[in-house]
C-alpha cells in the first residue's frame, strides 16, 4: 500500500483541530483502521469520509463512541440491504421477462 493513499493522524487532527485520541477511540470501536508505518500513524483515504461524519456526530450533535458504533453499523445494514434489494429486483426482473 503505498503512502500516496493514506492520510496522517496528525496532520488530519490538526487541520479538524481535534484531539489524537478521537482517532484512537474510533479505533477502539472498530470504526477506523489505523495503519502504522515508519513509527507514524495513517488513516486510508477513503475512510477519510466516514471519520468526518463520525466527527460531525460527535462533536456537534453529541454523540458519544457507543453510539457512532451503533449508527455507523445500523448505516452500514442499510446498504447492504439496498445493495440485496437491487439485486433481487434485477433478478426478478429478469425472470418477468422470460414470461
Amino acid at each position: 500500500m503505498g503512502t500516496k493513499k493514506l492520510i496522517s493522524v496528525q496532520l488530519m487532527c490538526n487541520h479538524y483541530n481535534i484531539p489524537v485520541s478521537f482517532i484512537d477511540a474510533l479505533q477502539e470501536f472498530q470504526l477506523v483502521d489505523i495503519i502504522i508505518e515508519n513509527e507514524h500513524l495513517y488513516i486510508h483515504q477513503s475512510q477519510l469520509k466516514e471519520v468526518e461524519k463520525m466527527m460531525r456526530m460527535h462533536y456537534e450533535l453529541d454523540i458519544n463512541f457507543e453510539g457512532l458504533d451503533a449508527i455507523y453499523n445500523l448505516l452500514h445494514q442499510v446498504e447492504t440491504l439496498k445493495e440485496e434489494i437491487i439485486l433481487l429486483q434485477n433478478k426478478l426482473k429478469f425472470y418477468e421477462d422470460l414470461s
